[in-house]
This record gives structure tokens, sequence and C-alpha cells, in this order.
């Protein structure tokens, strides 16, 4: 049996407990601002999985990112888990641009409908969430992945948890 080739790709990320302080003099907009604008560092999980900031405004946040084979499952397209990331990004990100200074979130929920398999070759996809409700302990979420002709490949809803920065 022949040797599999191997493929390598090397990447680097900001370290996220700097974000963190910064975060804590921020409201939660102007901390993701500070990201997009290079000034804070970006979670280390958009360079691992390669997504990018898109729109960030109140209560609405997008990435995006181009499927990859470094994105794949062993079914040749790309993993649910990879999509779920950035729908979950997509979500959280919206909920953190409504958040005053001193105010952070987690999930408590997450739910995803795949509907369509994902490819190299797909071009830009992008997931763009927004708030359905924001209560003062909880918020709920929802997100869509699209691709640049508006054929949707996913759709994700969230709640997610309010808490104190501390």
């Amino acid at each position: 049996m022949e040797a599999i080739k191997q493929r390598e790709r090397m990447y680097s990320w900001g370290n996220p407990l700097e974000g963190v302080e910064l975060s804590k003099n921020l409201s939660g907009l102007d901390y993701l601002l500070a990201i997009k604008r290079g000034e804070a560092p970006a979670s280390p999980l958009m360079n691992t999985l390669d997504f990018s900031i898109g729109e960030i405004e109140e209560g609405k946040a997008g990435f995006y990112f181009e499927p990859q084979a470094f994105h794949y499952n062993p079914n040749g397209s790309v993993h649910g888990g990879v999509i779920t990331a950035i729908l979950d990004s997509a979500m959280g990100c919206a909920l953190h641009s409504l958040l005053p200074k001193g105010m952070v979130y987690t999930t408590l929920e997450l739910k995803v409908n795949f509907l369509k398999m994902v490819r190299a070759g797909a071009g830009k996809l992008t997931a763009s969430g927004k708030i359905i409700h924001l209560g003062s302990k909880t918020a709920l979420l929802e997100a869509s992945l699209t691709d640049e002709n508006g054929k949707k490949y996913a759709y994700g809803v969230s709640t997610c948890m309010l808490l104190k920065n501390e």
C-alpha cells in the first residue's frame, strides 16, 4: 500500500487573553470593531478555521470563509462542526454587539439544520447572525450560511445566557 501524501498548512494567532483584558473596558460593539480593525486579537478559532469578520453592527454580525480541503470530513465535504462554528460565531457576536461594558455571554443551546452539502469551490460563504430576542438573562439568536447568490446552506438558532464579566 502506498504512503498517504500529507499536506501542510501554517497559520498564527494573537494572544486571546490580551483581548479578554481589553474587552473588560469596552462595550461589546466597540470590542468587536477593535478586532475588525486589527486593534485587538481575534479569536484563535478564526485563524484555525480561516474565518474572516464581515458585517458588525448593533444586533448583527457576519463572518465568511471559502471552503477548502482542510475543512473536509472523511466524506469529502465541509465538516458540520466547521459550519456550526461559523454560525455560532455569527450568532454570538450579534449578541456581543449589544452588550454593555462588563457583560459577557455563553451558549446554552445550539441547533443547526444543514440544508446543502458544502465543498471547496463553493466560493465565499457568509454566516449572518442576528438577534431574535434579548432579555435580561438570556437571548435568542439566529444565523444563516449563504453563498454570494443567496443560496442557503445551513440555518442555526441559539440560546445564550448573559453574565457579568468577572
